[in-house]
């Protein structure tokens, strides 16, 4: 297995790395392709050279539309990735487009209120601002919420955590009926990659003791209290390098893709491909979300629909 050192230097190269085309394996068309004799396999949507709506839409429709995950008269909470003072064209925020493209679906399919919040990195008024995100997601109907409140959070027990073994964790994830993940494809300074297990660290009150407390491992336990209902990863513009708050549009390229599954770690898995690896086990948190049974690693043991728009 190639070191993260090898994974920065072969896989985060601006345009010279890996092909655009075929996005590292991921749209090939033998890729994946399903083992013999498998189970029922999650289901992994990865659609691509959409515009960002028009990605949402035919992925969430191959997952059998919104209602398949929002019924009638529930809560819904919605968490992009916010933590940066950054405008949308840095990427280092999710795109503020699918926010609320996000939120609509969820009041078309029945929810009594959506809620939108970060445990944001920035001062938070102002990264709900420059990101585009506080007004999408109010223009749509959504309720954005303080998400560096402590008396917001409660403390409760990680169940299955090895080294995250409780954390004050905000009371939105805690008792919204549906939870969805909505985070941005990114290079990570510390993580090597930042997408849908990563962006949980928004979550939880306390971030920095993910850091000194090995960050893979914590951001894995995470899930063994709850995972989300739905995980959708904004690829249109991913940042490869000088990740997460990138220093320019310069650190991004155009890669017009959109995942979305339930699965998160089988998301993350085809995320790494995205970003040039063909080989998910380098990112010690998606290894670590298969081996402790929290998703899937292996795409040849996921349904993976892949759909070119044009």
């Amino acid at each position: 297995m190639n070191t993260r050192r090898e994974f920065l230097r072969t896989g985060l190269t601006l345009g010279a790395a890996f092909s655009l085309t075929d996005m590292g394996g991921l749209f090939a068309a033998d890729a994946q392709s399903a083992a013999p004799g498998a189970g029922p396999r999650p289901v992994l949507v990865a659609v691509r050279d959409g515009d960002r709506v028009a990605m949402l839409d035919k992925a969430i429709a191959e997952l059998g539309g919104m209602g398949a995950f929002v019924k009638k008269g529930q809560s819904v909470v919605v968490k992009p990735n916010i933590g940066w003072d950054v405008p949308p064209e840095r990427a280092a925020n999710t795109h503020p487009s699918i926010v609320k493209r996000l939120v609509e679906m969820c009041f078309e399919a029945g929810a009594a209120s959506v809620s939108v919040f970060d445990n944001t990195c920035d001062q938070w008024q102002k990264c709900y601002a420059t990101s585009g995100i506080g007004a999408a997601a109010r223009e749509a109907g959504a309720t954005m919420v303080n998400g560096k409140d402590e008396s917001l959070y409660r403390e409760v027990q990680i169940p299955g955590g090895r080294q995250l073994k409780s954390a004050k964790v905000h009371g939105l994830v805690l008792d919204s009926d549906v939870f969805i993940n909505v985070p941005v494809l990114k290079h990570h300074g510390g993580a090597t990659m930042s997408a849908a297990m990563k962006n949980l660290m928004g979550v939880v009150w306390d971030r920095g003791f993910y850091h000194s407390n090995d960050l893979h491992q914590t951001i894995t336990d995470f899930l063994t209290l709850r995972k989300p209902t739905l995980n959708v990863l904004d690829a249109y513009h991913p940042m490869v390098r000088n990740g997460p708050r990138g220093k320019s549009a310069d650190d991004c390229i155009e890669m017009r893709t959109l995942l979305a599954s339930a699965d998160i770690v089988a998301l993350d898995s085809a995320a790494t491909k995205l970003l040039g690896h063909p080989e998910p086990g380098v990112i010690g948190h998606v290894r670590l979300g298969d081996e402790m049974g929290l998703g899937v690693m292996d795409l040849k043991r996921v349904d993976v629909r892949r759909i070119k728009l044009a």
